[in-house]
């Protein structure tokens, strides 16, 4: 199809080529095969342990530049997670800045060009988003017992509508890992999709300086939208957290 669109003279891009799952070496994909997920996962993984270990590991007086992103960026989620949860959920901090750092480097690694957004793939996303989904949940028994399933029963609301909002707080919170990973893995699979039709359309002479400054404020609206993403995701595992601590509230 693609060689009879570039006879034919039109234009030949397919913007969801760039999710396809490959093998970094070819052949056919197995259970251990590497390949550009595997790949760019363990470089998101490189880069937090980059600029959060290695830039202070010296803990200079005068910071310098990396180690000042990463005081900036802990100082910013550690008052995120106590402004969220309070005081009890500061224990809980470093699961979450993980979270964070690693979403935050993995969105921004897909920026790269020839890179691959590991971010885009909900079987990443859902990971991370059932990951937390089991973590609260586990947490909110272990921490209230049986009480924690007060969450779901509105005692401010009149009798009669308590098991219907019941109902609903159940349905609502079971959707919860779905939302959550589906947010992510859609707004970084569009932008990056929408990226790729503008780069196509350069291809036609005609159009092609509009279609470069479309590529310039769709990339600029992807940096934003990839930092966004990885604080939306954040601050509901706050949230969430929020909600196995205190019930009640």
């Amino acid at each position: 199809m693609a060689d009879d669109a570039k006879a034919g003279g039109g234009l030949s891009f397919k913007p969801m080529d760039q999710f396809e799952v490959k093998s970094l070496f070819g052949g056919e994909i197995g259970t251990f095969t590497l390949t550009n997920v595997t790949f760019w996962l363990v470089m998101a993984v490189l880069a937090v342990i980059a600029l959060m270990v290695l830039t202070t590991s010296k803990r200079a007086v005068v910071p310098g530049r990396g180690q000042s992103i990463a005081e900036l960026l802990y100082g910013f989620v550690y008052k995120m997670v106590e402004d969220v949860t309070g005081k009890d959920g500061i224990k809980y901090f470093p699961y979450i800045m993980t979270l964070f750092m690693f979403i935050l480097c993995a969105n921004f690694l897909g920026l790269i060009p020839m890179s691959f957004t590991t971010t885009s793939h909900i079987a990443v996303t859902a990971i991370l988003g059932f990951g937390v989904f089991i973590a609260v949940t586990v947490l909110g028994f272990v921490k209230n017992g049986a009480s924690f399933l007060s969450l779901f029963w509105v005692s401010s609301a009149p009798l009669a509508l308590r098991p219907i909002l019941a109902i609903i707080e159940i349905i609502s919170y079971f959707v919860r890992p779905v939302s959550h990973s589906i947010r992510l893995a859609g707004n970084m699979m569009a932008g990056h999709a929408v990226l790729k039709v503008f780069a196509g359309f350069a291809q036609v002479a005609a159009i092609a300086p509009l279609a470069i400054i479309g590529v310039m404020a769709i990339y600029g609206l992807e940096v934003l939208v990839s930092a966004i993403q990885a604080y939306v995701f954040t601050i509901l595992t706050c949230v969430y957290l929020k909600d196995a601590l205190h019930p009640h509230h």
